[in-house]
């Protein structure tokens, strides 16, 4: 075998192995292709219980009453995910305690909600991020303050106010949560998502 076909073999099994580690070869499970997360080129690829618990960590952590709110959510989520701090899976990281709403995972959500809700999640797993929330990956009800000095504030959003923790010794001053401009989010057209075969 010439160098050039190893390259390319070699090359061929990296990419195979790394779609086995992003669940492409789980075929246990209905799997929903999405589009980019954080402008990869790469799909991530999640069952039907993973997008429905990132849509109910944006249905209950957000008041609903805009999609940038929900979307703010799905990024702090997501964000998360994507962070070695936080456990793999939508599912685990929505799951965590403490972390989120309390029964997030086993209330029941009102069936009016329920589109808005699946449209804003299916744009989140397209790759769509709320513009201020960046890789905020904290929130807390607006309107509340802490004493912490890491916490700096990046966006106001259904509700919550979203925050980055940051090393208090090399971090610029705090800015308050009520401080920090709100902003909206145009309404969003979620592509159908469909499975893969």
């Amino acid at each position: 075998m010439q160098g050039s076909e190893r390259t390319r073999i070699g090359f061929v099994l990296m990419v195979a192995a790394a779609a086995c580690g992003l669940g492409a070869c789980n075929t246990s499970a209905p799997v929903l292709t999405t589009g980019s997360i954080s402008g990869h080129a790469v799909p991530l690829a999640v069952s039907d219980a993973e997008r429905d618990c990132l849509g109910r960590a944006m249905y209950f952590e957000s008041n609903r009453s805009d999609a940038g709110g929900l979307i703010a959510v799905g990024t702090v989520v997501m964000n998360r995910l994507e962070n070695a701090i936080f456990p793999g899976g939508i599912c685990a990281v929505v799951g965590q305690p403490g972390q989120f709403a309390a029964g997030v995972l086993t209330k029941p959500m009102q069936e009016k909600e329920l589109q808005k809700v699946a449209d804003a999640a299916d744009a989140v797993l397209a790759g769509e991020r709320h513009p201020q929330v960046g890789k905020a990956m904290y929130f807390h009800t607006a309107g509340r303050h802490y004493p912490y000095g890491n916490m700096h504030y990046v966006a106001v959003a259904g509700g919550n106010a979203f925050y980055e923790k940051r090393n208090t010794r090399t971090a610029k001053p705090d800015t308050k949560p009520d401080t920090v401009a709100s902003v909206s989010i145009p309404t969003f057209a979620a592509a159908p998502m469909a499975p893969t075969p």
